[in-house]
């Protein structure tokens, strides 16, 4: 199988590191990228072809669409169209596939996929939404190179995507976000910042790691910290009363109209 990248920013840099990890060929895989410096540092670090333009495009077996959603239609308004058994797979936030495929002529053989940032570390999960002529084969592709780094979850409709955007995809945002605000609390309590840190992180790492061991929901494993009259019971009913929960659901909700509001944004309008 042969990769072509349009973009190589992070997000194309970790998916084309970890199929290399893998024993992908990186002589099998070019780079289309616009800055001089980043094709330098793709070709010294993984050893892959990288230019401002890839040389004959039409001669990979997929096409990594890895530029940023407002980019997206002239990019591919400049592109050759692809021979029918090449598949299209793009990473862009809310462009959706419909609009990838008349972008490009009609193009059949589209998948969209939704990563997140933990890629970067090979603990990633993207959302995988295929246009109905897509073969069984390209699915597999697609599949293949995402869970380059981490894994990967299929989805029935398009419009699925966007939660998956708002969960997965903005989802660590969210936990950043709580990780702040707990490393805060820990300093306010009067414990040294980098104590504070390293408490906070492994209790994160630790109750996924947990909650990914059990087979039991997480309110289940929630109670059994939870003891009658403890500590973990207070902080919660601060949290209750707070609407944390309700407040997280209505983030995850803005997120998701957000993503929609990107693909009419950047597709149907053109």
């Amino acid at each position: 199988m042969k990769l072509a990248f349009i973009g190589g920013g992070n997000m194309a840099a970790a998916l084309i590191g970890g199929l290399i990890k893998q024993g992908f060929a990186a002589g099998a895989i070019e780079v289309a990228e616009i800055s001089p410096e980043r094709c330098a540092w793709l070709k010294q670090q993984f050893g892959v072809s990288a230019s401002e333009h890839i040389a004959d495009l039409r001669a990979a077996d997929v096409i990594v669409l890895a530029v940023k959603p407002q980019q997206m239609r002239e990019v591919l308004r400049g592109l050759p169209t692809p021979r029918l058994t090449q598949l299209v797979l793009s990473i862009a936030a809310g462009i959706r596939a419909k609009d990838i495929s008349r972008w490009l002529g009609g193009h059949p053989a589209v998948v969209r996929a939704m990563p997140n940032t933990p890629a970067l570390v090979g603990a990633g999960i993207a959302g995988l939404y295929a246009l109905p002529d897509v073969s069984q084969a390209q699915r597999a592709a697609a599949q293949r190179v995402m869970e380059a780094v981490g894994t990967a979850v299929w989805v029935d409709t398009e419009a699925q995507i966007d939660a998956v955007t708002a969960i997965s995809g903005s989802g660590p945002a969210y936990v950043f976000y709580f990780i702040e605000a707990l490393e805060q609390a820990a300093v306010e309590l009067g414990l040294p910042p980098l104590t504070a840190r390293r408490l906070v992180l492994h209790t994160f790492n630790g109750a996924a790691r947990l909650a990914m061991s059990e087979n039991v929901s997480p309110a289940e494993l929630r109670a059994r910290v939870t003891s009658k009259g403890g500590t973990t019971e207070q902080g919660l009913l601060v949290l209750e009363q707070a609407a944390v929960r309700q407040a997280i659901m209505r983030a995850a909700e803005a997120a998701a109209k957000r993503g929609h509001e990107i693909g009419e944004l950047f597709g149907e309008a053109h």
